[in-house]
């Protein structure tokens, strides 16, 4: 299963990205795992994601869309998120350190801790795109 979601670049629509791919999910996933599990992980990574691009990528350009992809095969799941701003140098990330009590920067290790693989592409075809990805166990081998 593929699909895809375009919406304008306002935390406003977060909601709406979020129900529709907590939705496309539960229909391919049914009850073949453990969903409250998953849909939470899915969520916050998704939440940060899009709030990312709100804030740096598109900052004062809500006129820019945010493309939101879905795969799903088999058990794993790829979702990318592609904006159109100048990028940010993943190299360069330096994550917080507990004792600074920093208030932001903590996304990137969030989604690395959550996905199995986490990828960021810069300017393909004039876009950027964070590709998270992760293979789900079957209900009946979770613990």
């Amino acid at each position: 299963m593929k699909t895809e979601l375009q919406v304008p670049s306002d935390i406003r629509f977060l909601t709406i990205v979020e129900n529709w791919l907590l939705s496309s999910l539960e229909v391919e996933l049914g009850d073949h795992v453990d969903w409250p599990r998953h849909s939470n992980r899915f969520r916050l990574v998704l939440a940060e994601a899009y709030s990312n691009v709100i804030r740096h990528a598109h900052r004062n350009k809500p006129d820019l869309p945010v493309m939101v992809r879905l795969e799903f095969k088999d058990r794993d799941i790829s979702l990318e998120i592609w904006d159109q701003g100048t990028g940010y140098e993943v190299d360069n990330y330096n994550p917080p350190k507990p004792e600074d009590k920093q208030e932001s920067g903590y996304g990137w290790l969030i989604m690395n801790r959550l996905m199995d693989r986490v990828d960021y592409c810069l300017q393909v075809d004039g876009r950027n795109c964070l590709k998270l990805e992760a293979s789900l166990p079957d209900k009946s081998t979770e613990s």
